[in-house]
């Protein structure tokens, strides 16, 4: 989510001459005057991206890419793609994972050499809200029965309330360690859902059903475009791939692409590891029963799976804030440049404040793990993450007709429209079934 601020110099102009007025013509006078709000406007807008939380801070190193980029890809989604196989089946549900990788792979190559977009990552927020709430839950269910039995609303606002305190760190960067932290839980309890459910299934696995989640034909077909849309959710990193690559200096010697391509290598070799141990055990070993969350599904051993929701937990946190640092950037400078707010704590307390309660309140009212996971996935991220960038270089680049680029874009182009345009419906319909049964604030 790239801003015009972002793209303006930071360097302000050259002071005009002292001219005397005594001995000086009116329009010298004049533009005098002019040249002199020039600067201070120049210099006002210097002090303005210094203080924005995007672009104060450029000195991040390629493997602060790799696993800011870790943190945002390898998120809550890969929790729900078992769930997805359960819809899709074995051969569409593999296919469309390797398939999106590919994709995603490609357009993320093509994003970091145009270093532009605008996005979307309000969606992120809420679900992260969401899997927060239901990851405490589940593990004080597991450690401290007396408190799991509290209403998942009081999880969520617990989760809302330690947000407003993190939002207020000033920058990206400063964020490097909770990010850090937030990319090791992600592999972490990845690797305990497939360890753990590879377990289960030698376990258990000869009364494993394989079948599609839903008997007739339309609820089939429902469950497979909220599938293609939670395959979709799960590879969402590229809606702050750009702000990742704004902390990173950046000069003609030396672009910034070339770092964060080596983070994104790294990161994307990670990704592709853990969501296919995890789609392929997960549903290997729950079948058609296997919970929106894998980890749901999950009871042994249980301080394993206590520790497991706890990292996804901790995870979250740092992923909410990758997401939405963004958001506080478009946010803060429109506050600022357009409706003249002053630059300072009290805004950014303020402004973050009502954007971090907003998406709680939201995931409270809905918080349907699975569901959101379809409609955002394809509502959303289908359009950052697979068709977007490669319009962009078709627009821009004009690869010649018939060449790899144009057919690999074009592609990509058709699987990402049609990704926005069905998913959703699946997502949706799966929302408003849950919501039959649903007790608001319960």
């Amino acid at each position: 989510m790239t801003n015009p601020h972002h793209s303006r110099s930071a360097q302000a102009g050259s002071s005009p001459e002292f001219i005397n007025p005594l001995g000086s013509s009116p329009e010298n006078t004049t533009n005098a005057n002019e040249a002199g709000a020039e600067t201070r406007s120049a210099q006002e807008q210097f002090d303005i991206n210094n203080w924005l939380p995007i672009t104060a801070n450029r000195n991040a190193k390629w493997w602060y890419s790799a696993f800011h980029n870790v943190t945002a890809v390898v998120g809550a989604g890969i929790l729900g793609l078992p769930y997805a196989l359960s819809g899709l089946g074995w051969g569409p549900g593999i296919a469309a994972i390797i398939l999106s990788w590919v994709i995603t792979f490609y357009s993320f190559w093509q994003l970091i050499r145009l270093h532009e977009i605008v996005t979307v990552q309000v969606a992120s927020s809420i679900v992260y809200t969401v899997t927060g709430g239901k990851s405490l839950k589940k593990f004080f269910e597991l450690v401290i029965p007396s408190i799991g039995g509290f209403r998942q609303t009081y999880f969520i606002l617990f989760f809302t309330t330690l947000q407003l305190g993190i939002s207020q760190s000033p920058n990206f960067n400063s964020l490097k360690a909770i990010s850090l932290l937030a990319a090791f839980m992600s592999f972490g309890y990845a690797m305990i859902a497939f360890v753990t459910s590879t377990i289960t299934g030698v376990r258990h696995h000869e009364h494993v059903d394989h079948s599609f989640r839903s008997h007739s034909t339309p609820s089939r077909v429902f469950d497979m475009l909220s599938g293609f849309g939670t395959i979709a959710f799960a590879f969402a990193g590229h809606s702050v791939a750009l702000e990742i690559q704004a902390t990173i200096p950046s000069t003609p010697e030396k672009p910034s692409r070339i770092a964060m391509w080596r983070g994104v290598v790294v990161a994307y070799s990670i990704v592709i590891f853990c969501y296919l141990a995890v789609a392929i055990s997960g549903f290997w070993a729950f079948g058609n029963t296997v919970d929106d969350d894998v980890l749901l599904s999950l009871e042994k051993p249980a301080w394993v799976i206590a520790v497991a929701n706890l990292m996804v937990f901790f995870h979250v946190i740092g992923s909410y804030q990758v997401f939405s640092m963004p958001v506080f950037d478009v946010i803060e400078s429109y506050l600022v440049n357009n409706l003249t707010f002053k630059p300072g704590r009290q805004l950014r307390l303020f402004a973050r404040s009502a954007y971090v309660l907003a998406a709680g309140f939201i995931a409270v009212c809905i918080p349907f793990f699975g569901g959101l996971l379809g409609l955002f996935g394809g509502l959303v991220f289908s359009s950052t993450s697979y068709y977007m960038p490669c319009v962009m270089w078709i627009v821009t680049q004009k690869p010649k007709r018939f060449s790899l680029h144009w057919w690999a874009s074009w592609f990509s182009i058709v699987v990402g429209v049609l990704l926005a345009i069905f998913s959703p419906i699946g997502g949706a319909r799966e929302i408003i079934v849950q919501a039959k049964s649903y007790k608001m604030f319960s």
